[in-house]
């Protein structure tokens, strides 16, 4: 039995030896390259056929898709624009009604305010004119009434001064016609 392991194994390392020395990495092994190249074949095909009946079809659905979903947004987008343009017009056009009113309300305001004070001036100068008119008339009967007693008062003190200088008494008639005739002078 010795001698049979012993051959057994010399056999396995004299081929084991052989098999290192004698073989190279399979794929660069020029002995396989037609069995490659067909199993290349088999799978670029297989794998094509999967590609164009299972996946491309997924990715076209799915490209699809987002483009309708893009065009949907963008219609969607388009008309939210044109009713934000309707609104802005809408606002601008109260906006504008809005002014133009309240110029109105202003304008009324003010020819309302002006003929309140148009009538009120008119009230004062009628007041004014009346006091004026009273205070002319009362000057009037006071400026009258000192001239009447302004000719009593200036015989009374011509009196009084003829009688201090020379000593003579007047009469008041006297005085009063010698008085009336300095002041028409």
């Amino acid at each position: 039995m010795a001698e049979k392991k012993t051959n057994q194994q010399t056999s396995t390392e004299v081929s084991h030896g052989n098999a290192t020395h004698e073989k190279s990495f399979p794929p660069l092994d020029p002995s396989t390259f037609a069995p490659q190249l067909v199993w290349l074949a088999i799978t670029f095909v297989t794998l094509y056929i999967i590609m164009a009946r299972v996946a491309l079809p997924r990715i076209s659905t799915v490209l699809e898709e987002r483009r309708d979903r893009i065009a949907s947004d963008l219609d969607q987008a388009e008309q939210l624009k044109q009713q934000t343009e309707q609104a802005i017009a809408a606002y601008e056009e109260a906006l504008t009604q809005a002014r133009n009113k309240a110029i109105g309300i202003a304008q009324e305001t003010r020819d309302a305010l002006t003929g309140e004070v148009e009538a009120e001036k008119l009230e004062v100068e009628k007041q004014i004119a009346e006091k004026t008119i009273e205070a002319e008339k009362r000057i009037q009967d006071a400026k009258t009434a000192a001239l009447t007693h302004v000719n009593e008062v200036a015989g009374d003190v011509a009196q009084s001064i003829v009688q201090e200088l020379i000593g003579g008494k007047l009469t008041s008639a006297e005085v009063n016609q010698a008085v009336s005739r300095a002041l028409a002078s």
